[in-house]
């Protein structure tokens, strides 16, 4: 069992070791990186990330720092706080027990409950939290830079107590708060840099080649993110977790208690085009051994692709009526690509070697965007002799 390490130094240890299972540590933060909201934001900020991206640490800490300075220039963000005080002026709302049970009002005070303007904000809080975090990870220049600036923060009043990421996901930007959002991006990509370890901690889970939760979740939004950012100027929409209705001719008055919901992973649909490419990414081998065979595909998975590709057609959607699939996996024993036209409808089954170097995880997962993948060539026919020849 691999455990989820509590301090950076488990994650120093997994970069010295250099492997996560099978995956590479740096391919690992390749697909942090892919899986952020700072990517989908900022991804051109990245550019060329792949050919090493080893310095990603330290290019999410100069972007943190880059975003921590210009707050500061301009005033850290700040918000309200509910405070309960004894004071000898009513501020807010006067609390009336305490008052009463101290008898505070014979001697000049009251008890009030108020909102006071504070920078000692979660996401200031957050904020702080990473730089000290991330000084860790990276070269020594930019490990003091964190830390100074650490330093300012705390003396400016913002304190240690760093939120949790549930808390943080309540946390609502504004169209204001542009600089304040770019900033707790590249925080939580900070903090998501310290990976999962075979040290020894107080959490277990499984490793990566035995199914492991954290690195699906990871691989999925990994995917989505690459395509959101990757695939954009080419005119393409990238939709990832969308919903979909089943088409019921008719129904009982209990099936909607028990019918499942139907998600796709991620949907590419190329306006120009009217092309669409859903995706269904799985971190498990994408073969099995069946009682006839060695190796055979999933059938579970297949099944699953006919469904979303069929209950979708037919509904006047010119996207959907056209539409193939992919069934993307990482590559366990070898790389796979093989195609199947189903109906008219292309589906793909590929394979993704996490492995590999960045370089090259990049051009696999493009070659799967490419339309052209998914169309099988007719084979020529033979020139007919002339007779007598």
């Amino acid at each position: 069992m691999a455990t989820v390490p509590e301090t950076v130094d488990n994650a120093l240890d997994a970069v010295s070791s250099g492997m996560l299972g099978r995956i590479p540590v740096r391919n690992l933060w390749l697909l942090m990186l892919y899986a952020s909201d700072l990517y989908r934001a900022h991804g051109k900020r990245f550019v060329d990330i792949e050919e090493n991206p080893d310095d990603l640490a330290d290019m999410v800490a100069e972007l943190l720092i880059h975003t921590v300075e210009q707050r500061q220039r301009r005033q850290l963000s700040a918000g309200y706080r509910s405070c309960a005080a004894i004071l000898n002026r009513v501020r807010g709302r006067i609390d009336v027990l305490t008052t009463e049970r101290h008898q505070l009002l014979a001697r000049g005070s009251v008890a009030c409950r108020f909102e006071a303007l504070t920078i000692d904000t979660p996401r200031n809080r957050y904020v702080r939290g990473a730089l000290e975090h991330i000084a860790r990870n990276v070269k020594s220049g930019r490990a003091r830079r964190c830390i100074a600036l650490a330093n300012q923060l705390k003396m400016a009043g913002v304190s240690a107590a760093v939120p949790t990421r549930m808390q943080m996901s309540a946390e609502r930007f504004s169209r204001n708060d542009h600089d304040d959002r770019l900033m707790v991006d590249a925080a939580k990509l900070a903090f998501d840099l310290a990976l999962p370890t075979e040290a020894t901690g107080s959490r277990a889970m499984p490793i990566p080649d035995r199914e492991a939760t954290w690195v699906r979740k990871l691989f999925e939004k990994a995917v989505g993110g690459f395509y959101w950012i990757n695939l954009a100027e080419d005119g393409w929409r990238v939709r990832t977790g969308t919903f979909h209705q089943w088409r019921l001719a008719g129904r009982t008055e209990g099936i909607d208690d028990i019918l499942p919901t139907m998600q796709t992973d991620i949907m590419l649909d190329h306006a120009p085009t009217r092309r669409r490419i859903v995706i269904d990414t799985k971190f498990t081998s994408i073969v099995t051994k069946s009682r006839f065979r060695e190796e055979v595909l999933k059938s579970g998975y297949v099944y699953q692709m006919y469904a979303y590709i069929f209950s979708q057609k037919g509904g006047g959607d010119p996207h959907a009526d056209g539409a193939a699939g992919l069934l993307l996996h990482p590559a366990v024993h070898a790389l796979v690509d093989e195609l199947a036209i189903i109906q008219d409808h292309a589906v793909r089954f590929g394979t993704v070697d996490l492995a590999a170097h960045p370089r090259e995880i990049k051009a696999q997962l493009l070659r799967f965007a490419d339309p052209e993948g998914y169309v099988i060539a007719k084979p020529q026919r033979p020139r007919a002799e002339p007779r007598g020849a």
